[in-house]
């Protein structure tokens, strides 16, 4: 009896991993075993940057609500001590936004903090 093997079904998932590492440099898209390991690898970047996002978005906030209160005499810390004593509950996001693109609402929150 001959061996059976699913022909079509392999190459179908050859070709959907080469179809999404079409555009990488050299073998990494044509070559099965190489586009293989470099799709698996990106996948596992993925995962991990979708984690790391969020990190680096929150120091950024963290980062523009520290300068904008600097111009009002205080730093970080201070400012989110003031602010939850104050029982103001605003995130890190909103608070950046603001200070960004909002500065009379910003410097209105200080004001009522300090």
């Amino acid at each position: 009896m001959t061996r059976s093997v699913n022909a079509v079904a392999s190459r179908a998932r050859r070709k959907k991993i080469l179809k999404k590492t079409k555009g990488q440099f050299g073998t990494r898209k044509n070559v099965w075993t190489v586009a293989k390991n470099s799709y698996e690898k990106g996948q596992t970047y993925a995962y991990r940057d979708r984690r790391n996002k969020k990190r680096e978005f929150r120091s950024l906030w963290i980062v523009r609500i520290n300068a904008a209160v600097r111009e009002y005499g205080m730093n970080y810390s201070q400012f989110i001590d003031k602010l939850t004593k104050a029982g103001i509950e605003m995130n890190r996001k909103v608070l950046a936004d603001l200070a960004l693109n909002n500065p009379e609402a910003f410097k209105a929150i200080v004001d009522q903090v300090k």
